[in-house]
């Protein structure tokens, strides 16, 4: 009668990873620090010598911050991602008095009113005006018209800033203030560009250092005109 072979030795060597079942990446991190663990413990006790020096019994990890930590921003409107080049237009427009103040605080707040993600304010004139005269009301302060406001938007179409949307809507050119991710940024200025038939001398490519009208945002204006060449009315 013949023996039964010698049993085959095992081969050491790494173990598979097991495919995470729970959903989410904090599982996936679990399972794989668990399983990290145990192949060093069996390592420290392979090597460790058979008079009782100590086994690993655990390990300790450190993490970081979390780089996806949202900012903290004052109020509960979140914020917006803003031109630079157009935040310093803003300030020189301002103080060569080519842009009036109702344009100014009309644009000011109709791009902190955006609906996340689209570039659209779904503010009338008269949500408009009622919300610029927030303060003055309470003050007893000056407060803005709605024919101001219906001229001052009238202004932001002709600079190419926002755009009438229909419904009351306006939309805000994404291209220097917009509220969103880059991917919902790229999505809305694919549907501005279909509307316009992807030409880039209009609304939203108009306006910038590399738009059609750089000669009148360089500020070569008298202080007595307007962005566009008016004359200041407000």
């Amino acid at each position: 009668m013949t023996s039964d072979p010698p049993a085959r030795r095992r081969q050491r060597g790494p173990r598979p990873v097991p495919v995470p079942t729970a959903a989410g990446s904090e599982a996936e991190y679990g399972d794989i620090l668990a399983v990290l663990g145990q192949q060093l413990g069996e390592k420290v006790a392979d090597a460790a010598d058979p008079t009782g020096r100590r086994r690993l019994k655990g390990v300790h990890f450190e993490y970081a911050a979390d780089p996806r930590s949202v900012h903290d921003m004052a109020g509960g409107s979140g914020y917006s991602l803003a031109s630079n080049w157009f935040t310093q237009l803003l300030a020189q427009l301002a103080v060569a008095n080519s842009i009036t103040k109702s344009q100014l605080c009309v644009f000011l707040f109709v791009a902190g009113g955006q609906v996340p993600g689209t570039g659209i304010t779904q503010y009338t004139q008269q949500e408009i005006t009622d919300g610029l005269n927030k303060i003055a009301a309470q003050k007893g302060g000056k407060m803005i018209t709605r024919s101001t406001v219906n001229r001052a938007v009238q202004a932001l179409c002709d600079y190419n800033w926002v755009e009438k949307a229909g419904n009351g809507r306006i939309q805000i050119n994404v291209r220097l203030w917009f509220h969103g991710n880059s991917t919902a940024q790229h999505e809305v200025l694919a549907e501005i560009a279909d509307r316009h038939d992807h030409d880039t001398e209009v609304f939203p490519y108009a306006v910038g250092p590399e738009g059609a009208h750089q000669e009148e945002l360089d500020l070569g204006i008298s202080p007595a005109e307007g962005f566009g060449g008016r004359r200041r009315t407000g």
